[in-house]
């Protein structure tokens, strides 16, 4: 199956998208102002240690200060990195202690970003630790033969002095021993430069950017299946040439200026794409659908048959409509890049040899995924819970807002009981106060149920009063939104 990865880029923002079979199946943004933090090394200043949590705070620059928990503080471990119980925290850290850290999740939300201080520097085909002298092989490299035999090989290329580790991977399988040489030469220019900024530069400093969204793409992306890399801006195109012929040079072949007059994206249907994205309900083929509510706590994905009839039987209806909903599900988890706790709802199988069957094909649809992704089986109540890695945050909270009119509860009282509130309103208010005349300011949908249906109750409570009620629309007030006056 080949994949074809198209990168639009402009002066505020990267976006890619990878489209498999004519379907969009992954989604990435990176906005000039908002970059992505993690992978990024800093100085960092404790500015609190937390000893009831395990945990400190770090200022490493930024809005919010940075969290670090014992367990990833590298110090804590050991050396040997073999130590299963961490020393206590506060005989490791103190208050305005300057130390290297690393991002390993983005600021999310209210959370500030999730720090390390085992650094690991991610290269083409090898991923460097200099504070941890092992080579392991990616587990994605299943032959044991060819894993050993890469170990050797990196080891041979190493220099004498070499004190940390490496990771090999996947990339790594086809590689030349001087693509291996040159990627251990750039992992140690690399980290050269960082322990010198760390020696250097003031607290809260960058010490190590990662690379751009657009550079990421030819290092972690770009695979066997992967036909063409379409860039639709020339001057980046040029930039991205010169990086591949560096550190990716076998890629250079299926890098391609765009020069279309239609949009790369509309090309591709991937603008679409994204607007449905934001929406809870997904549509199968089949004429059943996804609903996809996204919390704070965790990601809930309900599986409906919809308007499918299906075949023979009902319960091969419902098999086929799993079937087809695992597909989308690891699809969207992808696409809306959906991580922490996610609870599928598949419709209910009696037959084990269907639930199985559907289990089996979301978790081969799944290893495609970039994500480190665990899926359980079938709980009693028959939901499938999983969790997705969480780095970044989800499509819907970089693109979105939560709604001013709801407040992000998803849903707006009804004009009637904003009506019914109104009057209780007026009740309360005609017991404290004696004024002329009460105005009503409210939506205009609220006005107009005042004026039509409410008309009587609202007639009755100015009887009851005894006391003057006028209306006026304001055009500005959201359906929710009324003020009371006393005129």
């Amino acid at each position: 199956m080949n994949e074809d990865i198209l990168i639009n880029i402009t002066p505020q923002e990267t976006r890619v998208a990878l489209i498999l079979q004519g379907a969009v199946q992954e989604l990435h943004i990176e906005r000039t102002l908002t970059r992505g933090l993690a992978g990024n090394v800093y100085s960092g200043k404790v500015v609190r240690v937390l000893p009831g949590m395990q945990s400190a705070f770090i200022d490493i620059g930024l809005e919010r200060a940075a969290f670090l928990h014992v367990a990833d503080i590298w110090e804590a471990r050991g050396h040997d990195g073999q130590n299963a119980t961490p020393a206590p925290i506060e005989k490791i850290l103190f208050d305005g202690q300057v130390l290297t850290v690393q991002v390993i999740k983005d600021p999310i939300g209210t959370k500030g970003a999730r720090l390390s201080t085992q650094i690991s520097i991610a290269g083409r085909m090898l991923v460097y630790l200099p504070q941890d002298k092992h080579i392991g092989i990616s587990q994605k490299i299943e032959k044991e033969a060819e894993r050993e035999q890469l170990r050797v090989r990196l080891q041979n290329l190493l220099p004498t002095d070499e004190k940390g580790g490496y990771i090999v991977r996947t990339m790594a399988e086809d590689a030349s021993d001087a693509d291996l040489k040159a990627d251990v030469d750039y992992l140690r220019k690399t980290w050269s430069t960082i322990t010198h900024g760390a020696r250097t530069r003031p607290a809260t400093s960058l010490l190590h950017q990662d690379l751009s969204l657009a550079q990421r793409v030819l290092r972690d992306f770009v695979g066997d299946e992967t036909a063409t890399i379409q860039v639709d801006s020339r001057e980046n195109y040029v930039k991205l040439r010169e990086f591949a012929e560096i550190y990716t040079p076998s890629e250079l072949t299926r890098l391609q200026h765009y020069t279309g007059e239609r949009p790369l994206f509309d090309l591709y249907g991937v603008e679409e794409e994204i607007l449905r994205a934001l929406g809870r309900r997904v549509d199968l083929k089949s004429g059943g659908y996804l609903i996809v509510d996204q919390t704070e706590a965790m990601t809930t994905i309900d599986v409906n048959t919809g308007g499918f009839v299906g075949g023979r039987n009902f319960a091969d209806t419902i098999f086929k409509t799993n079937l087809e909903a695992a597909h989308a599900i690891a699809r969207q988890l992808r696409l809306r890049n959906l991580g922490g706790i996610i609870i599928l709802d598949f419709i209910d199988m009696d037959n084990a040899e269907h639930r199985n069957a559907v289990l089996a094909e979301l978790k081969r649809t799944l290893s495609r995924d970039r994500t480190k992704v665990s899926v359980s089986n079938f709980s009693p109540l028959g939901l499938v819970e999983m969790t997705r890695k969480r780095t970044r945050e989800s499509l819907a909270h970089i693109l979105c807002e939560p709604c001013p009119a709801c407040a992000g509860k998803g849903q707006v009282k009804t004009s009637r009981t904003i009506c019914y509130e109104i009057l209780r309103e007026l009740l309360r208010e005609a017991k404290q106060f004696n004024p002329r005349e009460f105005r009503i300011l409210a939506s205009q949908e609220v006005v107009d149920l005042f004026l039509e249906e409410e008309s009587q109750h609202l007639a009755m409570l100015g009887d009851f009063i005894g006391k003057k009620i006028s209306l006026q629309v304001e055009n500005a007030y959201h359906q929710e939104q009324y003020d009371v006056i006393l005129m």
